[in-house]
């Protein structure tokens, strides 16, 4: 049986300021994964607050916060098999100059503070992740005629 899961994306200021929300959006639906959720959004300091609270006291985290706060951010809920990990395949290393050539960091950035995307790093970070940024009824369910695990 498959591994069905769902996790967020966020494409952060700098990739929407570089207008990459298409190519960035295109890579997923490219590989298969499923579009279930999908906004545009604003960031205040207490979501970020919660979001990052593992940097809080960290050199970086102000201006961390004060970067998500620039512009809107493009918060997406992807569904898949094994869709965590495969997410963060085609995202790529967090240091962009690492990540293996063709993944979004790779592809569209060149250092660690402008790297142009969030993922959620486990099933159980996801589904917290997709209930801080998403309410009920922002995200879908439906079967595209191209799931595979809708014909098994």
């Amino acid at each position: 049986m498959a591994d069905i899961q769902r996790t967020l994306v966020l494409i952060k200021p700098d990739g929407v300021q570089r207008e990459l929300i298409g190519q960035v959006i295109g890579r997923f639906e490219r590989k298969g994964l499923k579009l279930v959720g999908l906004k545009l959004l604003s960031l205040d300091e207490t979501i970020l607050a919660d979001h990052y609270a593992h940097h809080i006291g960290k050199p970086f985290y102000d201006s961390l916060v004060k970067f998500m706060m620039e512009t809107p951010v493009v918060a997406v809920v992807l569904e898949g098999n094994d869709v965590v990990n495969e997410v963060r395949k085609v995202v790529g290393s967090t240091n962009p100059r690492e990540a293996d050539a063709g993944t979004i960091r790779a592809d569209f950035s060149m250092d660690v503070a402008g790297n142009i995307i969030h993922a959620s790093d486990s099933p159980e970070n996801a589904q917290i992740e997709i209930s801080r940024f998403f309410n009920d009824g922002e995200v879908f369910s439906y079967n595209k005629l191209t799931d595979p695990y809708i014909f098994g």
